[in-house]
């Protein structure tokens, strides 16, 4: 039998597994999350539909652990896709938390992946659309997009974070934005690509305890003022995924993607009318 093409996808929650299922068939799908129950409740799924998918223990804050995955999904087979989901929520994590994994955690698989990349690799980090609304100076955004990973929590722009994790989330996932930016050159000299997706409201357990917190009514407000009227799904970020990571995207790279219903168009221009 052939060596199967390998696809990677940090986080077992609804996204991850979506993005399993919409393009792990006929290859090793290598699934990485911090929950050993979570990755053997998703391996066993995906088993049982059919999947060759294989489960890895991973917290993404350890840099060397992200590093080792790297490596040990490198040597499964020529590597075409790595799907970034893995993350923390302002509503249930602390400032800390969301540094630690969302900021830095992100930084941790961009340089591992990018280590292995090779010719046809194609990244996606699932971002978020709060990272549109931040609004850090030239300065910080330098900072946030090419200082060394070790050194991003330690930035000024991190360390002035107030107790607030609204604040961190949101300057975390800006600072996602731009580390990819910054990465897409070295990407392309490896003949890989790289880019981010900023969701909106996605139906998923994460989204369900910010709906059940404080923030839910407001939530809620703001999907019917912009006319969606709804939730995203999991399988609609899968689908814009497949796009990223196949053949019709083979010229994007080093860019974001805002998939959110027109909550931040709204935002911007409607917003008090």
């Amino acid at each position: 039998m052939s060596e199967r093409d390998v696809v990677v996808v940090t986080g077992a929650g609804g996204m991850g597994l979506a993005v399993a299922r919409r393009i792990g068939s006929g290859r090793t799908v290598v699934l990485a999350d911090a929950s050993a129950g979570a990755v053997d409740r998703a391996v066993e799924a995906l088993r049982a539909e059919g999947y060759a998918a294989q489960g890895h223990v991973v917290d993404i804050s350890d840099g060397d652990a992200v590093a080792g995955l790297a490596r040990a999904a490198a040597s499964q087979g020529r590597l075409i896709a790595v799907v970034h989901t893995a993350g923390v929520s302002a509503a249930t994590a602390s400032v800390r938390a969301i540094i630690d994994v969302d900021l830095v955690g992100t930084a941790h698989v961009i340089d591992a992946f990018g280590a292995v990349a090779g010719p046809g690799l194609s990244m996606v980090c699932v971002s978020s659309m709060a990272g549109h609304y931040a609004s850090p100076g030239p300065g910080d955004e330098r900072a946030l997009a090419t200082a060394p990973t070790a050194e991003l929590a330690s930035l000024p722009v991190v360390k002035t974070l107030d107790d607030n994790p609204t604040s961190a989330y949101i300057l975390a996932k800006r600072g996602n934005h731009l580390r990819v930016q910054a990465a897409a050159t070295a990407w392309n000299r490896r003949g890989a690509r790289i880019n981010s997706i900023s969701p909106g409201i996605v139906s998923t357990a994460m989204a369900k305890a910010e709906f059940d917190g404080p923030a839910g009514a407001h939530m809620t407000a703001m999907l019917d003022a912009c006319g969606a009227g709804r939730t995203g799904t999991p399988a609609e970020i899968a689908e814009v995924v497949a796009f990223l990571t196949g053949p019709g995207s083979l010229y994007v790279t080093g860019t974001d993607i805002l998939m959110d219903g027109g909550q931040a168009a709204w935002i911007r221009w409607h917003r008090g009318e």
